[in-house]
């Protein structure tokens, strides 16, 4: 089986290190970079399947390379990497396409749930696309959610979605009518019991409105989503 490849981008060595370090004990391929222009060549030159992505780098922003991402549709997840306390950064970050985020100091194992988490959504929805043959889902008349090729289309176009994005929209097509706290859906989507603000989910939410219908996510007043 092929080994998944993390980049690293982080400025400050001893934080690299830690990380290169003991992603390479989990059994990942790990490169890494300190410098934003840097890390922008090599993935695109070297796609990697997740990248760890640090806020503040010496010649460009964290919030720069997550824009370049989204604009080029890399469709590579990225956990940011912040020493910020401040939620309206991390919350930032994720409009801007980042799927998580660990806030420094951070525990090693909490890094690893969080990328193994990622990797085993991932693998789910594949796995169960292939019991479902074309893995096809169609959602009122004009949206079709494609699982094994992890794309959807609205009239026929296809809409660039990100990873999280295109996880919560299949999981709620899968449990139409189902209510879901915010709380509910980290767990289930995010795949772990998520320590971060449950203001994630609506940030998804308002983008998956947005790219595809406002009525494609019902929002349950004092409980949460569902798709009707």
């Amino acid at each position: 089986m092929r080994k998944q490849k993390v980049f690293i981008v982080e400025d400050e060595a001893p934080i690299a290190e830690l990380l290169a370090y003991n992603l390479e004990k989990e059994g990942y391929v790990v490169a890494s970079t300190g410098k934003g222009e840097e890390a922008l060549e090599l993935i695109r030159a070297n796609r990697p399947d997740l990248i760890l992505l640090d806020l503040m780098l010496p010649d460009m922003s964290g919030f720069d390379i997550c824009r370049i991402a989204s604009t080029e549709n890399w469709n590579v997840p990225i956990i940011m990497l912040t020493a910020k306390s401040d939620i309206v950064d991390k919350l930032l970050g994720m409009e801007l396409g980042a799927d998580d985020y660990v806030t420094k100091p951070f525990d090693i194992r909490e890094v690893i749930v969080r990328i193994k988490a990622i990797f085993r959504r991932i693998e789910q929805v594949m796995g169960q696309s292939d019991l479902d043959g074309e893995g096809m889902i169609r959602i009122y008349d004009s949206i079709e959610i494609g699982k094994r090729q992890r794309e959807v289309k609205k009239e026929g176009e296809k809409v660039v979605l990100k990873n999280m994005e295109f996880d919560l929209l299949l999981f709620l097509a899968e449990h139409r009518g189902i209510v879901f706290t915010r709380s509910q859906l980290l767990d289930q989507v995010w795949g772990y019991e998520f320590a971060g603000d449950t203001r994630t989910v609506d940030i998804h939410v308002q983008r998956l409105r947005k790219k595809l219908d406002a009525a494609v996510i019902d929002t349950v007043f004092g409980v949460g989503y569902r798709m009707p």
